[in-house]
Formats: C-alpha cells, structure tokens, sequence
C-alpha cells in the first residue's frame, strides 16, 4: 500500500513538475527576452521549486555539500537523472551546460539552454566533436559562467559502470581552466528511467578544485576515480550496495 502511494505522488509530482517548467518558461519570457541575465533568475526560481516539491511531495529531500564554485570554471559531474542537473543549476550562479545538440529543438528548453550559453555538441561525430565542442567554448568566453560537463556523456544508473570520455579533457587542457569534480548519489532515489521517486537525502557534493595546467593523461586519471570514489561514498551513505572503490 504505502508502494502504491508513492508510485501515485510520483506521478502527481511528476506532471506538476513539468507543469511548472511551462508556466514559468512563459512567464519568464518577457523578462528574459530584454534582460539576458534574467535566465539565471528564470532557472533558479524553478529548480527551487522542483527541489521543494520533490521533499514535500515524495519525501526526496537534497543537500549541496562543499565549496559551491563561482567565476569561470569547468564543472566535471557525475550525472544519474535530471535531479542532478536541477540540484546543481539551483545553486551555481551563471551555470551552462555541454548539451545534445538534439536538445537545442526542444520546446522551451532549447530557447533556455541557449540564452544560458549552454553549447550543444553533436556527439555522433566524436574526435570532430571535441574539437568543435573546445573551439565552441572559446569562443563563447566572452560569456563567463560555470560550465558543466559529464564525463561520461550521458546518465549513468546507480552502480553501473560506464568509462569517462576525453573531452573532459581536452576542454580542461583547451580551456585552461580550474575543473571542479561533483559526485552524486541521486540515482539511488530518482532512477535514470522510470516513474518511482524514493523518499531519502539526495546528495550533490563539490569537491577540491584540480587547478589547471596538467595535461590531458594527467587529469583523466585523477578525474574518473575522483569523482567516482565520492560517488560511491555518497551511495553507500544512502544504503545503496556498490562495489569497491576505484584506485
């Protein structure tokens, strides 16, 4: 009985969740149209109010731990469900995220993302990819704000193992900037596929900053069992069962 209720909230919190990304997104609009930097405000307000109707409504509450970043600096994350994108965007202060190019059509999103200077990357095309993803970045500097990637380039279910990718980076070496790892555990509670939201603590954690100036070998091996040991830790932490850590 209690599953059955809980399968229903989610459902009820789910429709009012995109509900509200509409209302907003149109009420916005005007503001964001002859003020550019109403964006932020624009998607702040909401990813608060899905993080408040996610405790209230299904008992998901969420936490943000460490140093939140500022300035210009490349976030690497551990990316589990929307939740994690929605948690982070909530507290960075100009956030922009390496996007599918796919996305840029969809309806309200796409407009969003490109008014927040998010870059969307055509990820068929790979070794092309970065290098047009790098060049793209470049060249939207004049636009400073917290740029977020994921290094494994797409949603990765709690427990699974899927390799980071070299984009990461090569955006790090590129861009010359700080890079600061996020793990999550947001996955135990809100699955990569599927209606059910579970009650619990979801958890984004920032963690020490790897300062530019290494190079790309360097950072993909101090990047991948960076971020992936916090995550584990923060899963074991909810009671999720996950394997040893990476050394």
């Amino acid at each position: 009985m209690r599953l059955a209720w809980q399968y229903v909230m989610s459902v009820v919190f789910i429709v009012q969740m995109y509900l509200m990304m509409a209302i907003l997104a149109i009420g916005w609009a005007p503001f964001v149209l002859i003020r550019r930097d109403a964006v932020f405000d624009a998607i702040h307000s909401y990813c608060h109010w899905v993080r408040r109707t996610a405790a209230i409504m299904v008992g998901l509450k969420s936490e943000i731990r460490g140093e939140v970043p500022t300035g210009e600096v490349l976030v690497a994350s551990k990316h589990q469900s929307f939740f994690d994108i929605i948690m982070i965007a909530s507290v960075l202060p100009r956030p922009k995220f390496i996007m599918k190019k796919e996305l840029v059509w969809a309806p309200f999103l796409g407009w969003y993302a490109k008014r927040m200077g998010c870059v969307p990357v055509d990820r068929g095309k790979r070794g092309r990819a970065v290098k047009q993803m790098v060049a793209q970045v470049k060249a939207a500097r004049t636009d400073p704000g917290q740029l977020i990637i994921y290094p494994q380039g797409t949603r990765v279910a709690a427990g699974a193992v899927r390799p980071y990718k070299v984009g990461v980076g090569a955006l790090y070496a590129g861009l010359e900037q700080d890079c600061v790892p996020a793990a999550t555990n947001v996955g135990v509670f809100w699955p990569r596929h599927g209606i059910l939201r579970k009650p619990g603590l979801a958890v984004v954690e920032f963690l020490p900053r790897i300062p530019a100036g290494g190079t790309v070998e360097e950072f993909m091996k101090e990047i991948e069992p960076t971020i992936e040991n916090a995550s584990n830790r923060l899963m074991r932490e909810a009671g999720f069962p996950i394997a040893d850590a990476i050394r």
